[in-house]
């Protein structure tokens, strides 16, 4: 028999460096003689990014003629099957995850975080997929009560993203250290005056720790005008990293004493690399990593009014906050690679039944 082909499906080629870090890792995941096809809103970059097949993730016909020359298809993490964002997000992944099924392919859910699910309608859909799934794993505590209650078998370790292989960033060392990155992403909660308040507070931040401030952001169309707004108001040094590689977007948190960030990646970056986290929590995933991490930060609608308060927090961890230690880096790296033994045990149950 040839290779084996998988089918990856994510949110990938959208722009958004969370899920292209999702992608990077279940590449590096998968065991040698699987094909990886991908399902992209970008196929050439896609392509040229991570050398494998891509196809267009919106086009039908591309979609229908690449699920019948595959085996396998694996919904390759993140949050995919929830309705806060779009109630279409759930619809488009089941649909596909329906049709592999339909065709016969063997399918894997991979490093989900499931919800929230505020609909009965997508409740009840998300129920009926993932139930058809010959293997589940999942990344928090959540998704793991959600598919409890619904008496689904899963697999449950920290997001994939703790064990991607980061890569040197050019130019990062000949930058002033030392360094402190920030991840803002726009949101409704984070209002005109609230990033007003912030970026006061960063100012404030700077002047008194004489750190070069580097502004990171994850996805283009929801973090870039709100780092170069931060970016023009700062007083000392500072860089804006776009990158698009999500190996070197891990490695750059290498180079970095603290992070203040909103999206759950930069965060899970930022840790993994021993790097002091304070986070702003938008969503209950980001709240979720806070609490298992114990990380310092707020939840998004309670951050203080003051600068001055918020400033002075930042400041106390900055000098005293410690990153997580390396043994207990290590530790759920390890746990991590459970994504990558499921993906390993499953192939080779699939290769001997050839």
């Amino acid at each position: 028999m040839g290779p084996i082909r998988a089918v990856c499906c994510g949110y990938y080629g959208k722009g958004n460096a969370g899920d292209e870090a999702l992608l990077a890792s279940l590449l590096q995941m998968l065991p040698e003689g699987v094909t990886p096809v991908v399902l992209s809103g970008n196929p050439p970059q896609t392509r040229d990014r991570y050398q494998v097949a891509a196809y267009n993730r919106m086009s039908a016909f591309s979609v229908w003629q690449v699920l019948r020359q595959s085996d396998v298809f694996i919904w390759g993490g993140g949050s995919l099957i929830q309705d806060v964002t779009s109630a279409v997000s759930p619809l488009y992944y089941a649909g596909l995850m329906g049709l592999a099924q339909g065709l016969g392919l063997k399918t894997i859910a991979w490093g989900q975080g499931v919800g929230p699910l505020k609909r009965p309608f997508t409740r009840q859909i998300a129920k009926q997929t993932f139930s058809r799934c010959t293997r589940v794993s999942v990344r928090d505590r959540g998704s793991a009560a959600l598919l409890a209650e619904w008496q689904i078998p899963f697999t449950m370790a920290p997001d994939p993203v703790w064990a991607l292989e980061g890569k040197p960033v050019p130019g990062l060392w000949d930058l002033p250290a030392p360094r402190v990155a920030v991840n803002l992403r726009s949101h409704p909660l984070l209002t005109p005056a609230r990033l007003d308040t912030l970026t006061r507070a960063l100012i404030s931040f700077q002047k008194a720790t004489n750190t070069c401030l580097l502004l990171v952001p994850f996805q283009a169309s929801q973090d870039l005008a709100i780092a170069q707004s931060i970016q023009a108001q700062l007083p000392g040094p500072n860089h804006l990293f776009m990158l698009e590689d999500p190996r070197e977007l891990k490695g750059l948190f290498r180079g970095v004493e603290m992070t203040i960030g909103m999206r759950l990646h930069s965060l899970i970056m930022a840790a993994a690399e021993g790097c002091r986290c304070f986070a702003i929590s938008y969503d209950p995933k980001v709240t979720q990593l806070m609490a298992e991490l114990e990380l310092p930060g707020w939840e998004l609608a309670d951050i203080p009014e003051d600068p001055n308060i918020i400033s002075k927090l930042w400041i106390e961890h900055y000098a005293n906050g410690e990153p997580l230690s390396d043994i207990s880096i290590q530790a759920i790296v390890d746990r991590a690679l459970i994504h990558e033994e499921l993906l390993h045990t499953f192939f080779a149950n699939f290769f001997s039944s050839f």
